[in-house]
């Protein structure tokens, strides 16, 4: 299995959080010694220990083993204002020297983005071009709602024209009371051209929730990204 992977979405609120930890935990159920990463964190509350992320919880939770939240996300922002003054190469520089670090002690990282594909972190760059400089394989978060197969189209020809590994999508049933939920599913099926890995039914506290059995990482395993 190709040891990171960056995990985007379709746009924010589609559950990119939650298909980070069934991933990790996915990895995990195989053996192997998974981490989440999630560089740049925004809307973090300013707490004794420092800013913290919910999402970096989530994923220090849901890893195999342990590491601090300034390691998960070292750019922490209270707000959500972007790095205005900061040059993207020394952005780029920290995340990837955070991700090199995790690299040493796990399998496998996933790298929880922010956001959808085409989110800027300064006025001058985007968040994929990172992954570009990269060439990270991404997963594609589809929050099933009402338009979301027209976003993941457009994320996945993104993705497709930045010229980088399309590993595969996961379908997270953020509405449960969506009517067409498997046709919805077909169509995606039908029209990404990438493997489905798991299809996350809508759970209360899904945070909390061994998810597992939702995911299937056999695709990742049998293919070879160049």
């Amino acid at each position: 299995m190709i040891t990171r992977f960056f995990v985007t979405g379709t746009g924010s609120r589609v559950g990119k959080t939650i298909v980070s930890r069934a991933l990790l935990q996915a990895a995990a159920g195989k053996g192997k010694t998974a981490i989440g990463y999630k560089p740049i964190a925004t809307g973090c509350g300013a707490l004794a220990e420092g800013d913290k992320s919910k999402d970096a919880v989530i994923l220090q939770n849901s890893s195999s083993i342990s590491y601090p939240l300034r390691s998960i996300t070292p750019f922490a922002l209270i707000s959500e204002d972007i790095y205005a003054n900061e040059t993207p190469e020394n952005i780029f520089d920290v995340m990837t020297e955070g991700l090199n670090f995790m690299g040493q002690e796990a399998d496998v990282v996933m790298i929880e983005g922010g956001d959808g594909w085409r989110t800027l972190i300064t006025p001058q760059c985007y968040y994929s071009d990172w992954v570009k400089q990269l060439n990270i394989p991404v997963i594609l978060v589809v929050g099933i709602q009402e338009g979301c197969v027209s976003h993941a189209l457009l994320t996945a020809q993104a993705i497709f024209a930045d010229k980088l590994p399309f590993a595969g999508w996961v379908a997270n049933r953020i509405n449960p009371g969506l009517a067409n939920y498997s046709k919805t599913i077909s169509i995606l099926r039908a029209n990404l051209n990438a493997p489905l890995l798991g299809e996350i039914p809508y759970l209360s506290r899904a945070e909390t929730r061994d998810m597992t059995k939702f995911i299937d990482l056999s695709t990742l395993e049998e293919r070879v990204y160049v």
